[in-house]
């Protein structure tokens, strides 16, 4: 799922005390010749508060074992985000169908400011001080996957320094 992302750093469920998110449940029809069956989607985001998150879709022909179903297909799909203390180490945009996502580090003290799906990704990976500001498509699914986009772009000052081969000091006067 992460596949195209180079510092992405997947992380097992094993140990760590996750808090489940629901974004969205949908009701879902299936025209079939002796009618409609109903069915419901749900998308759910866990995560630790600590920088490990993950998204997850479940279906079924109820809304408890979907929500459940999803919980599982979080937990598969951790991942973990460098953080800067409760806010993100840079300016982040990212993408995914007709969503976008900019999600830009806040001074200390200035709150989640980030509405549905963007809100519920950001509280489950822990950051507290951050802008966003979602355009586009409103489809729960494809913001909560831009969220995703523009987190696992996200890079720590360290990253930075490694991957250049230069000292953290010079990362910061350059």
């Amino acid at each position: 799922m992460y596949q195209n992302y180079k510092n992405v750093e997947l992380v097992k469920p094993s140990g760590i005390e996750l808090k489940d998110r629901l974004v969205g449940v949908q009701r879902v029809t299936k025209v079939t010749k002796g009618g409609r069956a109903f069915g419901f989607s749900a998308i759910v985001v866990v995560g630790d508060e600590n920088g490990v998150v993950g998204q997850g879709l479940g279906k079924s022909k109820d809304v408890a074992s979907a929500i459940a179903k999803a919980i599982e297909d979080a937990k598969k799909n951790l991942v973990r985000i460098p953080l800067n203390k409760v806010t993100l180490p840079h300016e982040q945009k990212g993408k995914y169908g007709g969503a976008r996502v900019n999600l830009i580090p806040a001074a200390p003290g200035t709150g989640l400011i980030a509405g549905g799906a963007v809100r519920a990704v950001l509280e489950a990976v822990g950051v507290h001080d951050v802008l966003s500001k979602s355009q586009g498509s409103s489809n729960p699914h494809n913001v909560v996957k831009a969220t995703f986009d523009a987190l696992l772009q996200m890079r720590s000052a360290h990253t930075v320094a490694k991957q250049r081969g230069i000292s953290l000091e010079k990362v910061f006067k350059g």
